[in-house]
Order: C-alpha cells, then structure tokens, then sequence
C-alpha cells in the first residue's frame, strides 16, 4: 500500500512569468522542493537535515507540519554536500563530495573548511563525539578526523567506493562498499574488518535501528533491507524506485532519500508515504523524438513526460547500458538518441535494448548536441570553447576560443547555430563564425521550427523568438525560473568520477509537432510549455 502526500510548492522563490500577446505559458511537470536528496540525519532539533550535492544546498525538514528551512543555501560556503552528521555542541559536519572536502558549520550559522584533500569525501558520522569520514572512490579511505583540527587517522585504505556509515550498537563502524556490493564493519579502535553482509543491491547506507538490527539502501535495485548484523540474515522492509541514497531514523519512524528528492517513510513492512514527492534535479536538454513524446535529460536520470504530465523513467544511472550523466539529447531513427555526457563522450543511447555506443571521447564539459539532415552531428565543448562536428566516425573541429558555447541546432540551411553563453550571442559556424543574434545575457537552449530561431536566455529569464530571414526578435516569456534565482551566484560543480564529470545547468528547450515550446525550468526543477493562444 503506498500513500501520498500533496503538499508541493517550488524550491525556486519567484514565479512571475509574463507573455507575449498569443501565448501562454504553463507548467507541464510538478516543480521540485529540493535539488535532490542524498544524505539524510535527524538533527537535535528533531527536524530531518538533506543534503543536496546538485543544488549545493542543505535544508532542514519539520516532519510535522512539511515545512522546509534552507540552512545551507545555494552560493554559499558548502558546496556539493552529499552527508551531514552533528556532535553534541549541535555543529553540522558536511562532505562535500565534489570539492573532497570537510566543512563545519557552528549553531551560529559560520562554516568553516575541516579539510580539503579528501577526494570524494561522502560518508560521515559522529559517534561519542568522534568524526569518522570516508571517501566513495575505489581506493578510498574510511578515517577518523578530529573535530577541532582535522587531524586525520586512517583506519583503512584502498577500500571499493565506501558511502555513509554508521556506529552500531556493539560499538563497531559499519559501511557499506558499492563496488564489492558488500557491507562491512571495524573497531574504531582499529584491527581487522569483517565482512556482514554480501550479494545485495549496490548498499550506499547502512544505520541502526532501536533493535539493533542494520537497515541499508540499495541504489540499484531500489530495496530497503533489514539485516541482523549477527547472522547476516535479509528482511526487505520496501522496494522503492532505484536511486535511494540515504535514511534516517527519527524516532521510530524510517525515511529514506532518492536522488529524486524524494522522501519516503517506511511505515511497515511494504508500505510507505512519500513525505515529499520526488522531480527533476534540473532539468537539461529535452527533445520531442519519433514517437511524439517529449523527453528528459535530467543527468542521472532519463525521463518521458506523460500527458498528465507525471515523469516516467527511461534509465537511470544504474539502468543496464545507461551511457552517464546525460546533458545534450538528440533523437534519431529507431527509437535512439544521440547523447552528450558530462563525462565527455558522445553516444548513441538506445534504452529500448539497455545499450550504448560510444561515437567520440575525451572531451571537456560537453553541452548541446545536434543531429543535421545529412546525419552529421554536431556538438558543443564548453571546457574548451570548440564546436566540433563527427562525420563518418571521426571528429573534426568547426569553431574554436568561443566562450561558453552550450546550446546547438541547426538552421533551414543546414547550418549549425550555437549559444555563446559566456559572449551573450548565437553565432552561426563553418568556413567562418557569424554573429545571428547578440545583446542577449546568458543565452543556453536552442530550437529552430518554421524559420523562427528560439532561444532559452537564461541570464535574462526569457524565451525569444528571432526571425532568421528578417532577425526581427520577440520576447514571447519573460519571469521564467531558469537559471538561478536573482542574487544567487552558484559554485561550479567539479562533478564526481566516475559517476559523472562536471555538471552545470543547462535550459534547453524544444519544439512539438503542435508547435508548443517545452522548456528547461532548471531554476525550480519543472518542464514548462509555451502554448499558442
């Protein structure tokens, strides 16, 4: 039996939109209230504490009333934390999986950096005051820090992608290893670990209940299990979507995050609540394939949008032949997609037979990519400032020293136009670099349909439509929640291999057979659409 909850207002504080005379703009998909969900602890206060690595933002959850209070904001001093803890003073202590680092934040709200060399620091927590810090990367290390100074003992190396951990009640460390797919255990003291658990679903969380019994997520296969530390023996307490990340006990109650956003109660064996109701971490590219449906890259996750406008899941990152961190998205014939990954490689995805190919590799923040008439493809390297164009299997280059380029489409004419987000135009490329359109702040997604060249500026909230004869341009919706909020100065996400590379937003937009515009809203974590009147 599942239950739910509707409470759902956005994670983005303004929603003014205006539009132009014969449009309208509505929300196709529920806006999110989180950035995701990774780790999860019950804080002193009796509120649940998330972690968000996507939206570098840590916010605190009255379990009673659904109230959600920002503690750490989007721009400020932690960045990417994907685990919380508190000692007994009530400090925060976060990873921050992407900048290997430690941070801690005082009931005071000032934060202050532990250490800044531990690649991929995620698991944490405190046990009679004592920090104990573990780094998700194979050959990582589980270790001790001290909370004044940060000064480190290694308990144990080379370990394979150890996630967050817990002290049972026998007094032993538990963590759970995702590349061993096992669960184990140490006296913090030191000596040998031993191994409690094995053959699960990829364990990325292990925590305790009041009878002593393990409880741990299973991200690939989406399971909650009860396993009893002395025998090893399995209970599955829920089976939830794939993507779960963390839990907490608040009391006696269960709740378990996903990468979603997604906050579920386990209320008893196979029956649950979603507290809060799962979305879109961003979203990035859509595109509108063969079939007439309209699809997601939302990076960890691939989705449709059904007419009902409720988001059904194509892959995800631990689905067979996922091919990584999705950002651009081009449809192709047989129900197939040409893909840009922030990992850096282009593929052709096909999720009907969980495969991947993989065209090109090695690039440097890949963004938009587009599939031209002649089945050439052309795709946008934002490390780099290059476009590049692969025909016939090789790579060649059509632009280099843009600054930001992200998206990509092409014209009537077959030729390529690219958003120069960091110049505030959309340049044309080939035998030479053409200005189309300038005076634009943050220009990202691109759609051509009829001549009209639409453009997502996500620096000024706009959607505009330009006349590629004439160049005349309409605004045709402004007050949009793309891009961040006003006065919110995001830190750069350095991303966490070998799960993703750098991530970053991206507002695309696309084109219906019907002529609605479908947009990116990555500032409040929805899909919009833009109607004709």
């Amino acid at each position: 039996m599942t239950h739910s909850a509707t409470r759902q207002p956005s994670r983005y504080p303004e929603w003014n939109p205006a539009t132009a005379e014969g449009w309208r703009v509505e929300r196709l998909t529920t806006p999110s209230r989180l950035f995701g969900a990774n780790g999860l602890r019950t804080g002193p206060d009796g509120r649940v504490y998330v972690a968000q690595v996507t939206g570098s933002q840590i916010s605190a959850l009255d379990l009673d009333s659904g109230d959600l209070d920002t503690v750490s904001a989007k721009g400020g001093d932690i960045v990417s934390p994907d685990d919380v803890a508190f000692d007994s003073a009530g400090n925060l202590f976060a990873t921050e999986v992407m900048e290997g680092r430690v941070s801690v934040r005082d009931a005071a709200g000032r934060t202050r950096v532990l250490r800044d060399d531990l690649p991929c620091a995620n698991g944490i927590t405190v046990h009679g005051d004592r920090l104990f810090v573990n780094e998700c990367r194979d050959g990582g290390r589980l270790m001790e820090l001290d909370r004044a100074t940060g000064a480190q003992r290694i308990l144990l190396e080379n370990l394979p992608s150890p996630n967050a951990m817990e002290v049972g009640p026998d007094g032993l460390l538990y963590y759970p290893l995702m590349t061993a797919n096992e669960i184990w255990r140490i006296d913090p003291a030191g000596g040998e670990p031993q191994r409690v658990a094995a053959d699960l679903g990829v364990p990325d969380a292990v925590k305790f209940d009041a009878q002593g019994n393990l409880v741990s997520t299973q991200v690939a296969s989406g399971q909650v299990l009860r396993i009893d530390p002395r025998t090893g023996d399995k209970t599955v307490l829920a089976q939830l979507h794939p993507g779960i990340d963390n839990l907490t006990f608040a009391g006696d109650r269960l709740f378990v995050s996903n990468f979603t956003g997604e906050i579920t109660e386990i209320l008893g064996t196979g029956e649950t609540r979603a507290l809060l109701t799962g979305g879109l971490n961003w979203p990035l590219d859509l595109a509108v394939a063969g079939d007439g449906r309209l699809y997601v890259a939302d990076g960890t996750y691939f989705y449709t949008v059904g007419d009902d406008g409720a988001l059904h899941t194509v892959g995800m990152l631990f689905s067979p032949g996922y091919p990584g961190f999705l950002r651009g998205l081009a449809p192709v014939d047989g129900g197939a997609f040409v893909v840009a990954t922030s990992g850096g490689q282009i593929a052709r995805y096909r999720p009907a037979d969980g495969e991947t190919d993989y065209l090109a590799d090695g690039f440097d923040q890949l963004y938009g990519v587009a599939v031209g008439p002649s089945e050439e493809i052309v795709f946008t390297e934002l490390g780099t400032g290059r476009v590049h164009a692969l025909r016939s299997g090789t790579p060649e280059v059509l632009a280099t020293e843009l600054r930001d380029p992200v998206g990509v489409v092409f014209d009537p004419t077959g030729r390529p136009l690219i958003a120069e987000s960091g110049a505030g135009r959309v340049v044309s490329v080939g035998d030479t670099t053409d200005t189309v359109v300038d005076g634009l702040q943050r220009p990202q997604g691109l759609a051509v349909a009829d001549g009209t060249l639409y453009i997502v500026d996500a620096g000024a909230k706009e959607v505009l439509a330009v006349d590629l004869a004439t160049g005349a341009r309409t605004t045709i919706a402004s007050g949009l929640p793309v891009g961040p909020p006003p006065g919110v100065q995001p830190k750069p996400l350095k991303g966490m291999p070998p799960f993703s590379g750098p991530q970053g937003p991206f507002a695309g937009i696309t084109v219906g057979r019907d002529g609605t515009l479908y947009v990116a809203a990555d500032g409040e974590g929805s899909v919009l659409a833009l109607r004709r009147t």
